[in-house]
């Protein structure tokens, strides 16, 4: 990519071991291959993208990255592989581990395994996003399907009140202002920005929109159906 000749951009692809809701959810078969190489493919795609690395702790894991196409440089230490574990803090050491030898990275591309259906064209849309602007970082976002204007909340008495105030005229749905969510399929920085500050995200990130389809997040057995169903109808490749 043009707009990125001047950077160097590195995936990090963090997959802890140890699942709860969903055992092995890294490696479960999803259409004939492991879950996180649907990940690894898609940043293999994209053309923005200099090297991909994986965040693990779990051997199998790391097997099934090598066998997409990933490097496994290092693994993860044990204390940032919990469930309370800090993502910011399996980030920074990644980052330290990764500029050990390669000190030129300026940005960082965090993919998780669990949403497999995000495209290279994505991963180049969001970086080209961040460098021609010159911006600290940028997140994928859809259009939420259930607005919170039509949400209520049961009162003590088991009565129906509104979750959001109602200004007492009624709009329909189609005029409702478009509201996103955050749905975790893509996360950049500019890495020493991300090391400057105490959180994850920066103050305004920007935002890549991509459909509802491409943005499902693997989580639960649910999910997990939801996905083959997906890939069976034929709207995903």
């Amino acid at each position: 990519m043009q707009a990125c000749e001047a950077n160097r951009v590195v995936a990090l692809i963090t997959a802890r071991g140890g699942s709860k809701r969903l055992k092995n959810k890294n490696i479960l078969d999803l259409g004939g291959k492991p879950l996180i190489a649907w990940t690894v493919e898609a940043a293999l795609e994209a053309a923005s993208i200099d090297r991909i690395i994986i965040s693990t702790d779990d051997e199998m894991i790391a097997d099934a990255a090598r066998a997409a196409g990933a490097e496994v440089p290092f693994m993860r230490p044990s204390e940032l592989a919990g469930d309370t574990s800090s993502h910011l803090d399996v980030i920074h050491h990644a980052i330290r581990r990764i500029r050990e030898t390669d000190a030129d990275v300026t940005h960082l591309v965090l993919l998780q395994p669990t949403s497999p259906f995000r495209s290279g064209a994505d991963i180049d849309a969001i970086v080209r996003m961040v460098v021609e602007n010159n911006a600290d970082c940028a997140v994928s976002v859809n259009e939420v399907n259930d607005h919170p204007a039509l949400m209520y909340r049961v009162a003590g008495d088991g009565s129906l009140e509104s979750y959001l105030p109602q200004s007492g005229r009624y709009v329909r749905t189609q005029d409702m202002e478009p509201l996103v969510v955050l749905n975790g399929a893509l996360y950049v920085f500019h890495i020493d920005r991300l090391l400057a500050r105490d959180r994850l995200l920066c103050a305004a990130p920007l935002a890549h929109k991509m459909p509802a389809l491409r943005s499902l997040d693997i989580d639960t057995e649910e999910d997990l159906i939801q996905a083959r169903a997906i890939l069976a109808s034929g709207l995903i490749d």
